[in-house]
C-alpha cells in the first residue's frame, strides 16, 4: 500500500513484529507457536491492538486476515473506538472454493530465505530450486489437499458471520478475487482512492 502512506498489516506480520520486539502479548503468542497451538483470540487481538497504535498506522492501515471470528470483529470495533477512528472498507475476495484449493496445494517455499513459489501461478525457473537464493523448495506439511480442504471449510464456516456483520455496518466491498493479481490490486486500490 506504497501508493497510500499506510501499512499493509497481516496477523503474521504483527506475530513475527511483536514476538521480536518482546512485548508481553508477543512473548504470550511464541509460547503457543512455540507448542504448534492456534494463537488465541485475546492475544491475536491484544497483538492487533499493540500493531495499531504504532505511529505508522496514523494515517490509516490495510489489515489482511484480521478480524477472522465475529469476536476478533467486535474487538477490533472496540479499539478502533478507543483509538477515535473507524474502518472505511471491508474487502472480501471471492474466489471458487476449488480455485482456492489449487492455489494452496501448489505453493512451494524456500527452506533457506522464506521466498515463496506456486507450481502453475508463479514457478521458479527450475523445479524445486529457488530463484533468489538457490536453496531447496519445500511443500509445507498441512498444504495437502485433505488440511488445506478442512481449513478452507473452517475459514469458510467462521468468516461467513463477518460478511453478514460487516454488510449489515454498509463496509463490506466485493471483488472478484479470480482475476489477475493486477487487475484485483487495481480495483482495491481504486475503492482505496474513492
Amino acid at each position: 500500500m506504497n501508493e497510500f502512506g499506510i501499512p499493509h498489516i497481516s496477523t503474521g506480520d504483527a506475530f513475527r513484529l511483536a514476538i521480536k520486539q518482546g512485548t508481553p502479548v508477543g512473548v504470550k503468542a511464541k509460547e503457543y507457536i512455540d507448542q504448534g497451538l492456534l494463537v488465541p483470540d485475546d492475544v491475536t487481538i491484544g497483538i492487533v491492538e499493540e500493531r495499531l497504535q504504532q505511529s505508522d498506522c496514523e494515517k490509516g492501515f490495510l489489515l489482511d486476515g484480521f478480524p477472522r471470528t465475529l469476536s476478533q470483529a467486535e474487538a477490533l470495533d472496540d479499539i478502533l473506538s478507543r483509538m477515535n477512528t473507524s474502518l472505511d472498507h471491508v474487502i472480501n475476495l471471492k474466489v471458487d472454493r476449488d480455485k482456492l484449493l489449487a492455489r494452496l496445494t501448489g505453493r512451494r517455499i524456500c527452506k533457506s530465505c522464506g521466498s515463496t513459489y506456486h507450481v502453475i501461478f508463479n514457478p521458479p525457473k527450475q523445479e524445486g530450486i529457488c530463484d533468489k537464493c538457490g536453496g531447496e523448495l519445500y511443500q509445507r506439511s498441512d498444504d495437502n489437499e485433505e488440511s488445506v480442504g478442512i481449513r478452507l471449510d473452517e475459514y469458510i464456516n467462521k468468516t461467513a458471520p463477518l460478511l453478514t456483520f460487516y454488510e449489515n455496518k454498509g463496509l463490506l466491498r466485493q471483488i472478484d478475487g479470480d482475476q489477475e493479481i493486477d487487475a484485483v490490486s487495481a480495483q482495491i486500490a481504486s475503492l482505496l482512492r474513492g
